[in-house]
């Protein structure tokens, strides 16, 4: 089974992805670093040098490959990947698949990301915690529709990593 996890970023995909893989001995794979090793370069030097565009199609590419392979996968997402290139729909008639969104509040984000805007391109230019909820509540908006056609949803505030993956877990089985 391919287990994906989708949600905005510092929603926990990459941190609760490795503790449920290691717990169900599958594989993990971040999307973005599978990109990465792919291409020989930065998601960050992909958008700087070809674009959007081409990240996107590159995105789309190598999900739609890890989504044919038979291997027991938990596979975290970028927080854009479901929103583009009819992602979601690949996602949900791929064989063998489980898509979870986890679902964190405004405020659990801006707790886990104003000290993470260093290494957040997209919110690096960002300067208040007021201006981050704005922001971060914009892509809420837009993202929610394509967010909230995974399989399953599991809110993460105020929980501890290992009591999200059991909930996890009971989703899956």
């Amino acid at each position: 089974m391919v287990v994906i996890l989708i949600g905005y970023m510092a929603s926990g995909k990459s941190t609760l992805g490795r503790i449920l893989a290691k717990k169900l001995n599958y594989e993990f794979l971040d999307l973005d670093d599978f990109i990465e090793k792919k291409e020989n370069a930065a998601v960050s030097d992909i958008f700087n040098l070809k674009g959007e565009i081409h990240f996107r199609a590159l995105e789309t590419q190598y999900l739609k490959e890890l989504l044919a392979s038979k291997n027991n996968l938990v596979l975290s997402l970028g927080g854009g990947t479901p929103c583009y290139s009819n992602n979601m729909e690949t996602i949900l008639n791929a064989d063998n698949t489980k898509s979870i969104y986890l679902k964190a509040s405004i405020p659990t984000l801006i707790t886990r990301l104003k000290n993470e805007k260093s290494t957040r391109p997209l919110i690096a230019h960002i300067e208040t915690d007021d201006l981050l909820a704005e922001f971060i509540g914009k892509h809420l908006f837009e993202r929610s529709q394509f967010y909230s056609l995974a399989n399953a949803t599991i809110t993460t505030d105020n929980k501890i990593a290992n009591d999200i993956v059991e909930e996890l877990v009971l989703q899956l089985f």
